[in-house]
């Protein structure tokens, strides 16, 4: 007897199982990326406001008060390439992890340096504390890896957003931890600090990052200079250069220069609060404004809301104006660096972000290191109100590059059409 049913429904035959696309792992990267961001920029806006003060205490000599900060912005600068090309050939986790080792290194040389009131031993924990941010810094890119064109800009400024977090949480961890282990001041401030970069590490084993195909195989894309020759390319970095070392450059002598106007360290500590809230509050909505008023116009901003902490900040030394002007100070830097950040992305394609991303970090924070390690001595020597001034002519160099950069895509727009 010859059956007379399709194959198709023959009883031993199971139809096909349905086929999913892999589940796009971009907004929970983004997510468990802020919670990373807010767990390391908690621990860095504790050293912004506690290094420059155990730093003096140690060393006798105000004039080394900063350089263990400007040790960790100079980590930061040698770590950068490195960082960099562990994550191109391990992938971000591996690398993200191993620089949460080094920022508990930091942390325990924290603590015995102050217990020991050894200056040598605190610098050398800003070295780790500097290998350990260097490494945070790429979270921003990380968020951008595995997102649309058009998310890109969202990305990176919610993973930055995770720093609201730390305005509140940083500065107050430094004054409930201050005296944790007293008589040994600070010593509770590292050991919190540990803490929290132990949190960050297990957080990091759950980010889904692949290597992109072409960068596995090897492939290296075009030779640097080449892409270091776009007009993007060049306004990018000087943004990040200008925004990040004008930022660095007034906010770790504000510290020391509230002390020396009386001001109490409680004061100086709510003071950097409102800074990184001002660094990281915007980045909720930072990436919608530069979809809705374009790349320019917020880079623009950017540089004109730091010229006018400038000038709050020559205009008198009372809470209120310190407050005032480190909170433009802050808003200002997140316009140039989540702006410029995005406008980097724009230049590179997927097989050469590694080599253009450490490029323009070493760039980075070669001038934050240059700024860190100036600041101590302009602000000693010349006094806070000459040490406002010295920003002024860059940030009006950025402007114009802006201004230029803008003229340039509008001609490139008109030929395209």
């Amino acid at each position: 007897m010859l059956c007379l049913c399709s194959p198709a429904m023959t009883p031993r035959q199971t139809a096909p199982a349905p086929t999913h696309a892999p589940r796009d792992p971009t907004v929970r990267n983004v997510w468990l990326l802020a919670t990373c961001q807010a767990l390391s920029m908690s621990s860095q806006s504790m050293l912004m406001t506690i290094t420059a003060i155990v730093g003096g205490s140690l060393a006798g000599d105000p004039k080394l008060a900063t350089l263990p900060l400007a040790i960790q912005f100079l980590a930061m600068m040698l770590s950068t390439v490195p960082a960099s090309l562990i994550m191109k050939h391990r992938g971000r986790r591996f690398g993200f992890t191993l620089g949460a080792l080094f920022g508990i290194l930091g942390a325990g040389l924290g603590i015995e340096a102050v217990y020991r009131a050894d200056f040598l031993l605190l610098c050398a924990a800003g070295f780790c504390f500097g290998v350990f941010a260097a490494g945070a810094m790429y979270y921003r890119f990380a968020a951008a890896d595995t997102a649309s064109d058009a998310f890109k800009a969202k990305a990176i400024s919610l993973v930055l957003a995770g720093g609201v977090v730390a305005g509140i949480l940083g500065p107050e961890l430094a004054k409930h931890t201050r005296e944790l282990f007293a008589p040994v001041m600070f010593a509770g401030a590292y050991a919190s600090i540990a803490v929290l970069m132990l949190a960050s590490m297990a957080i990091l084993q759950l980010i889904q990052i692949p290597l992109p195909k072409r960068e596995a195989e090897g492939g290296s894309g075009r030779p640097l200079t080449q892409i270091a020759a776009q007009p993007a390319f060049l306004v990018a970095v000087l943004c990040g250069m200008v925004g990040y070392g004008a930022m660095n450059l007034i906010m770790v002598s504000t510290p020391p220069a509230m002390l020396a106007c009386d001001h109490t360290f409680e004061t100086a500590a709510f003071v950097i609060q409102l800074h990184v809230i001002g660094m990281y509050g915007p980045s909720f909505f930072t990436g919608s404004l530069i979809q809705r008023f374009g790349i320019h116009r917020i880079l623009a901003i950017g540089a004109l809301l730091i010229l006018a902490c400038v000038a709050i900040n020559l205009s008198g030394e009372a809470v209120e104006q310190f407050g005032g002007a480190l909170f433009l100070l802050g808003l200002g830097w997140n316009f140039l660096f989540v702006g410029g950040s995005t406008l980097l992305t724009r230049t590179y394609r997927p097989e050469e972000k590694a080599k253009v991303q450490a490029a323009n970090d070493l760039c980075v924070f070669t001038t934050v290191a240059i700024t860190a390690f100036s600041s101590g001595a302009i602000h000693e020597a010349l006094g806070w109100q000459a040490l406002n001034l010295a920003v002024v002519v860059p940030l009006l160099i950025v402007l114009a590059a802006v201004v230029r950069l803008r003229g340039h895509h509008r001609r490139a727009a008109a030929a395209a059409e």
